[in-house]
């Protein structure tokens, strides 16, 4: 985690997602773990508002689908189980299609 420094943020909380290879090299949990992680750091900060970009979704190969749907999940799970200080936890899409997978989710989650 840093600081925003020019940035309209406060922090930056810094993780590195999985390179997708197939799917059956554990990249699902690790990738969950990079949100479970981040939220947890949040936590720690007491932050209000946390804003994920699609991880892993870029150069890394991560399949859009399985991957919005993975964070949905991690973000509804931690949020069902943790007291928390976040108030507003955004998912950010690089793209309509990403933007559509998240919509779809969220529209049929707990949040």
């Amino acid at each position: 985690m840093t600081a925003g420094y020019a940035l309209p943020a406060r922090y930056v909380i810094h993780t590195v997602g999985p390179v997708w290879h197939g799917g059956n090299h554990g990249e699902a949990g690790l990738l969950a773990a990079c949100y479970r992680a981040s939220l947890g750091l949040a936590q720690q900060y007491q932050l209000g508002s946390l804003a994920f970009p699609a991880i892993s979704c870029g150069v890394y190969g991560y399949p859009a689908a399985a991957a919005s749907q993975i964070a949905v999940a991690a973000v509804c799970d931690w949020l069902q189980h943790t007291e928390s200080t976040l108030r507003q936890i955004w998912f950010v899409a690089r793209d309509a299609a990403m933007a559509a997978h998240y919509r779809r989710l969220l529209e049929h989650s707990a949040l």
